[in-house]
Formats: C-alpha cells, sequence, structure tokens
C-alpha cells in the first residue's frame, strides 16, 4: 500500500464526512492502550467539522498520529495527556488537525528524518514496540497526494504532529 500511495496518483474515494466523529471513535478503539499508558485524551473542537477526503486514509493518520502520542506520552510538569485540536482555516478551504503529546521533543536532526520508511528516532526503545516503521512514511505519502500540509513541531513540554484535509463545500459556504 505504501509503495502504490509513493508511486502512483492513488484514487481516493473522497466523501463528505465529520471529521471529530472519527477522531473520537479512533479514541474510542485506543482506550485499552491509553489505560495501559494511564494517559487521557482532550479534545479541542467544534462538534462537527465536515471535510472531504477519504476517511480509510484519513482514519489512518489520525491512527498513525495517535498511537505515537500514545506510545511517547510522558508526565511534563505534572501533567500527562494527548489533545487533539481542530482548526477551521476557511481562508485556504481546510482544516487543520493536530494531535499533541506532553514528553520529550524530537531531536532537530531526527524531525524530518521521522518521515522516512523504516526511520525510528530511538532504535533501543522502540526495538520491541511493534511499530514497523512505516507509520509517518505512510502519512507523507497520503498528504503527498492529496498535495496537503503536513508535520511536526516541538513544543514546550511535548511534540506536536499535524495535518490539514479539504473542508466540504458546505463548509465553506457556511463560513
Amino acid at each position: 500500500e505504501l509503495t502504490r500511495l509513493e508511486y502512483e496518483k492513488r484514487e481516493f474515494n473522497n466523501t463528505t464526512f465529520n471529521i471529530v466523529e472519527l477522531e473520537k471513535e479512533i479514541v474510542r478503539t485506543s482506550q485499552v492502550m491509553l489505560e495501559e499508558k494511564d494517559a487521557k485524551v482532550e479534545f479541542e473542537t467544534d462538534d462537527k467539522i465536515d471535510v472531504f477526503a477519504d476517511d480509510m486514509y484519513i482514519s489512518q493518520i489520525i491512527i498513525n498520529y495517535l498511537t505515537n502520542a500514545i506510545k511517547h506520552v510522558k508526565e511534563v510538569d505534572g501533567e500527562k495527556y494527548i489533545k487533539i485540536t481542530n482548526f477551521v482555516l476557511p481562508e485556504i478551504g481546510k482544516a487543520r488537525v493536530t494531535v499533541f503529546n506532553t514528553g520529550d521533543n524530537i531531536s532537530k536532526e531526527n524531525l524530518s528524518r521521522i518521515w522516512n520508511r523504516f526511520f525510528k528516532a530511538d532504535e533501543a526503545r522502540n526495538r520491541d514496540d511493534g511499530g514497523s516503521g512505516i507509520g509517518l512514511s505512510i502519512v507523507r505519502a497520503i498528504m503527498n497526494n492529496y498535495g496537503n500540509d503536513f508535520g511536526v513541531e516541538n513544543k514546550e513540554n511535548g511534540v506536536e504532529f499535524y495535518f490539514e484535509v479539504d473542508l466540504s463545500g458546505e463548509n465553506l459556504s457556511n463560513v
């Protein structure tokens, strides 16, 4: 699948769907992992943001970001959480989704390398995590096919991954 995304223009099955509901469902299905890490997820969003994309591929991105956040969440200054935030950017017709986790920053040299196939930032720590090292390269390939922005930023008390997705026509006319 990754090879197809990287080397062929992928045909997406784009539909209009509420990305907030998709995020909440993915968090619900991740409850066991969250409980094992004693982490909670906070939402900062409207209840409904309709986007136009392939919900299967967008769910892959959210699952990859959330799984990475759960793996790397740590207590910082007495706080340990993951936060999913949605911003509507009507001026460019996009919604920006961010997934933040408290914890260690990613080193400067690894910030761009984490998007590469099979790359793991800390081999010793990740050796037995069950990850294949392709999750973020799948995100990159999907976003490149859509031509939408994505990335990662170190924050004072953690790391924030983001991606943008097209708003549906209904959202654009309501703005």
